[in-house]
């Protein structure tokens, strides 16, 4: 076996190895992504590099609201450099449970679905860098910790490797 065909082994035995949401559906608390995220939410993030090094920190305040099977999220970020950046994302339940949302600097649509204490959240954004822009893949997991607490974890990918990840702890008020 060559080196390229052992790599791309390596790469579907690694890849085979992740999480999907159903492997949670027996855990608590539930999580209502729309019950959770109606009205005022708080969260604390910091960004990391490909190397674990802590990049940037921020804070954000969510207003969530829900009308039929649409939730409306209004995100404030401020993030420690000083740097204030607002999304508004616009996500549906699906008849089937699963969520598909839009936001003005999303591409596309995201994707999501729960089962349990999780909520992952697929999609594709471009992301400001000293040099431009850069499209990258967010994979967003989200884990109801309890009645007012939430952890999210995102992998941020190019060309389907880990280039930075995403930590927050979020708070309902």
């Amino acid at each position: 076996m060559n080196i390229r065909n052992l790599l791309l082994a390596l790469l579907f035995l690694l890849a085979g190895c992740s999480a999907e949401v159903s492997d949670y559906q027996h855990s608590k608390p539930t999580f209502d992504l729309f019950g959770y995220f109606s009205g005022e939410t708080r969260a604390w993030g910091m960004v990391q590099d490909y190397q674990n090094k802590q990049i940037r920190r921020f804070e954000v305040v969510i207003q969530g609201d829900v009308v039929g099977n649409t939730l409306t999220l209004n995100e404030k970020f401020v993030y420690d450099d000083g740097e204030r950046q607002t999304r508004v994302w616009h996500i549906i339940r699906n008849e089937d449970g699963s969520y598909q949302g839009t936001a003005g600097d999303i591409i596309g649509v995201a994707h999501g679905n729960t089962a349990g204490n999780a909520f992952n959240w697929r999609y594709d954004m471009d992301v400001k860098t000293d040099n431009g822009k850069v499209k990258l893949h967010f994979d967003d997991w989200l884990f109801r910790q309890d009645e007012k607490r939430l952890f999210n974890v995102t992998s941020l990918r190019k060309f389907g490797l880990d280039v930075a990840k995403v930590t927050l702890f979020f708070e309902k008020q």
